[in-house]
């Protein structure tokens, strides 16, 4: 009997083709997106979860500033932390001190840029489950200049000779590093990836004295039980208040730390580790758009198999006449939703295995596509074939097979209310859904435009950036001569920090402040030509210039004296107007000296945050190299950029990047979610007006014999289609009304993300009901004009 099922089934589907293209149409799109959301999220959500001992592992969160007042948090930490805590909590079995760098390595003539070079303590390969292949966990970085290569790198670098014992040289000094071990390429959902990874203590803050400050590295702490944190966290604070206040270079700033799980930092953490975060949200709003596309294809599905109920009326009254339970006309139309449903996801799978590598650079992921046969998700897909199946074929299956054999054979068969209305509110929920992702995306473009046009106050175009180090700053003077030959580099500046993002925390501070009153400030070391390579606006004062880098080039810091340049926002937080402060006395964490400029405000963080406090400090080193360009012939001249840094640069490779990409990466998240919601508008829009092409086109031909008499009676062409187009636009016109508040609501908290924010503009909902009326009229409009062109005599005689 189930074979015979699925034989009438197919007979069926293959005799509508125009309908069963829809159904498939629809219903693989929507498992298209589901299958490769299923994807996405199952990576997302299994970050990290390879780490046996993942859920004993904390992340340390460095928090200081005054407090109560301008309290700052980092994913940072300074070299004592480790110690500090080993020794006076229980609770904390080990400790691993991390740092990430950007390095050039030599391997005989070959020279590589590495940008996953990580240094880490000796206890890395006990805390955390990397596999080491070659070499002793407990050996391979228990000493100064101590490397590990990963699988891939070992291969880059030797081929197939054994790497142990081998060689490399590090950075631009070109450090020998031995090489003790070797260990399988990290997972690509690992929020630690390296490719290299050297002891901590060949880094010479290691072999300092420790201190709380100096914050630049990354501390995790391995606890001896996976519920010590909530014992562990309220010690620190008391702890850290003694050690502040037995600090003699403390001068009153306030200093705690923050433990966050390690299994939750991925997701859940607003610091990045050393790979970009995700955002749950996120997840939970795509993984709920792509269902919501599946639900409206099967919606799609429930519409059009009851408008098509009058056509299988005459079908299900002949089979209960023959003899036919109820039950076997219900599963008859269940295993018609089975098939289509089964087939349309074998579809859906060959086209996620071509879609995939275009996901991946949307996503900037790679899923493969083996992971769809893991059995977990095997298992989702089994029961997302089966709800679907039953979600879109139960309805209908229900509804035909309740028909009455007698009313239907004598013609006196007719949809319900009921139907009609389940009709309309599938409709108004499809379009419901449109319209909401269509406002979502207004939204979102209109605050990416806002961002990307907004004045920052610095000048992000046809500026390149290039990696410094301590060779090539020793070079600066002849780098600047050099690159200024060409008449399109306008200013070349050496700085430690971009102005898309500057980090570092300062205290700041004048002679008639007493300790609690120091301010805390944000700080970038900078050269003379920073603020003109940057475009930065002075307001008060002057610049930079080449002496005042001479000022602080001794290394007895009591003969040290800064010219600074000040942000508008710092000196009001001192009291001084731009033009007071000039000549001003101040220190910055015990550099001595006096405010040379005010700058206008510009926006050194992402616009998530309010402009605070900058000043800009003179010093001989940094690790970005600044080109502004004129813009024209650009190809040109990055052509001669290239040519010159080889010949004075010979030990780095030409590895550039624009200020623009920097900027760009302060919104990757939003930007990534502005697209998804554009595509799924896109792919909601199509599978609405899908189900409205077909749900209209079923409706036209049971109104037929309505239509001819109209003729007949006189009824222009205009008004029968005005007539038949009525209806659809009332039902979208309805699901507009209904989305646009939920909408409003919904983006006007996502805008509260931002200080610097649009308005949600009434035009957003205007277009949006304007594009939902256009739509429909264009779905429905050629069937319309079509059937009112109709001869009413063959109208009638067909009917």
């Amino acid at each position: 009997m189930i074979k015979n099922y699925f034989k009438i089934a197919w007979r069926n589907l293959w005799k509508n083709k125009t309908v069963s293209t829809i159904h498939i149409i629809g219903l693989v799109t929507g498992m298209t997106c589901c299958l490769l959301m299923i994807l996405y999220i199952q990576h997302e959500l299994g970050y990290d979860k390879f780490q046996e001992k993942g859920d004993r592992i904390v992340r340390v969160i460095m928090e200081y500033g005054r407090e109560g007042d301008d309290v700052k948090k980092g994913n940072f930490t300074g070299t004592k932390v480790l110690s500090a805590f080993k020794n006076n909590f229980p609770e904390v079995d080990n400790g691993v001190r991390m740092h990430k760098e950007s390095t050039v390595i030599r391997t005989g003539d070959a020279v590589f840029e590495e940008d996953r070079f990580l240094y880490a303590d000796s206890a890395f390969f006990d805390i955390f489950s990397f596999p080491l292949l070659k070499g002793t966990s407990k050996k391979v970085l228990d000493a100064p200049r101590k490397v590990v290569l990963s699988v891939s790198t070992a291969k880059k670098y030797f081929g197939d000779t054994d790497p142990i014992g081998q060689t490399i040289q590090v950075g631009a000094d070109q450090t020998d590093y031995l090489v003790t071990g070797v260990a399988a390429d990290c997972p690509p959902n690992s929020q630690i990836r390296f490719d290299l990874l050297a002891s901590f203590s060949s880094w010479p803050a290691a072999r300092a004295e420790e201190t709380y400050w100096s914050a630049n590295y990354t501390t995790y702490l391995l606890l001896n039980d996976r519920k010590a944190i909530a014992t562990l966290q309220p010690k620190i604070v008391p702890f850290m208040k003694r050690e502040m206040a037995a600090d003699e270079d403390n001068d009153g700033s306030y200093l705690n730390y923050e433990l966050e799980p390690y299994t939750r930092v991925h997701l859940y953490s607003p610091y990045d580790g050393f790979e970009p975060n995700g955002n749950i949200r996120h997840l939970y709003i795509s993984g709920c758009v792509a269902l919501l596309i599946l639900v409206i294809a099967c919606f799609t599905y429930v519409n059009l198999s009851t408008a098509r109920s009058l056509e299988r009326a005459r079908e299900v009254g002949i089979r209960k006449v023959v003899g036919a339970y109820r039950r076997q006309v219900f599963w008859q139309f269940i295993s018609e939703s089975a098939l289509l449903s089964a087939f349309s996801l074998l579809l859906s799978i060959v086209l996620t295995l071509l879609l995939l590598p275009l996901f991946n650079d949307f996503t900037g992921k790679s899923l493969p596509f083996s992971d769809i046969f893991r059995p977990g998700i095997l298992a989702g897909i089994l029961v997302i074939l089966i709800c679907i199946s039953l979600l879109a074929g139960s309805y209908p299956a229900f509804v035909l097979s309740g028909f009455k054999s007698s009313k239907v054979l004598k013609g006196a068969f007719h949809c319900s209310a009921s139907g009609n209305w389940l009709k309309g509110s599938l409709t108004v929920f499809q379009f419901g859904i449109s319209a909401f992702l269509i406002i979502a995306t207004l939204v979102m473009q209109s605050q990416m435009h806002y961002i990307r046009n907004k004045e920052l106050g610095y000048d992000r175009e046809h500026v390149l950036i290039l990696p410094l180090d301590s060779k090539i700053t020793k070079k600066m003077d002849l780098i600047k001569k050099e690159l200024k030959q060409n008449p399109d580099i306008l200013a070349v500046s050496r700085a430690n920090e971009l102005p898309t993002q500057i980090y570092g925390g300062y205290s700041m501070w004048t002679d008639n402040m007493t300790p609690e009153q120091y301010l805390m400030t944000a700080g970038n070391p900078i050269d003379d030509e920073y603020l003109e390579a940057c475009g930065l606006q002075l307001i008060a004062g002057r610049g930079m210039s080449e002496q005042d880098i001479r000022d602080v080039s001794y290394k007895d810091d009591d003969k040290n004296y800064y010219h600074f340049i000040l942000n508008r926002s710092a000196a009001t937080a001192l009291g001084w107007t731009p033009e007071e402060a000039i000549g001003k006395k101040m220190t910055l964490h015990y550099r001595n000296g006096e405010v040379r400029g005010v700058i206008k405000d510009f926006h050194f963080a992402s616009m998530h945050t309010p402009i605070k406090p900058l000043v800009l400090f003179p010093d001989t080193w940094g690790e970005n190299l600044i080109i502004k360009t004129s813009g024209r012939d650009l190809s040109e001249t990055i052509a001669f950029l290239k040519d010159k840094w080889k010949e004075i640069v010979p030990h780095r490779s030409f590895d550039y990047r624009f200020m623009d990409e920097a900027f760009a990466s302060l919104y990757a998240s939003e930007m990534r979610m502005g697209k998804i919601l554009g595509l799924f508008s896109a792919i909601t829009i199509l599978l609405a007006c899908l189900g409205l092409f077909g749900l209209s086109a079923y409706t036209i031909r049971q109104r037929t014999r309505e239509i001819g008499i109209r003729k007949v009676l006189g009824a222009p062409v205009m008004g029968i289609a005005y007539l038949l187009s009525i209806h659809f636009i009332k039902l979208v016109l309805l699901a507009f009304l209904i989305a646009s508040p939920f909408a409003w609501w919904v983006m006007d908290s996502w805008l509260r993300d931002f200080v610097y924010r649009v308005d949600i503009q009434w035009w957003i909902f205007a277009v949006t009901g304007l594009a939902a009326i256009v739509i429909t009229l264009v779905t429905i409009s050629f069937q319309s004009i079509r059937a009112a062109l109709e001869n009413p005599v063959k109208s009638l005689k067909t009917e």
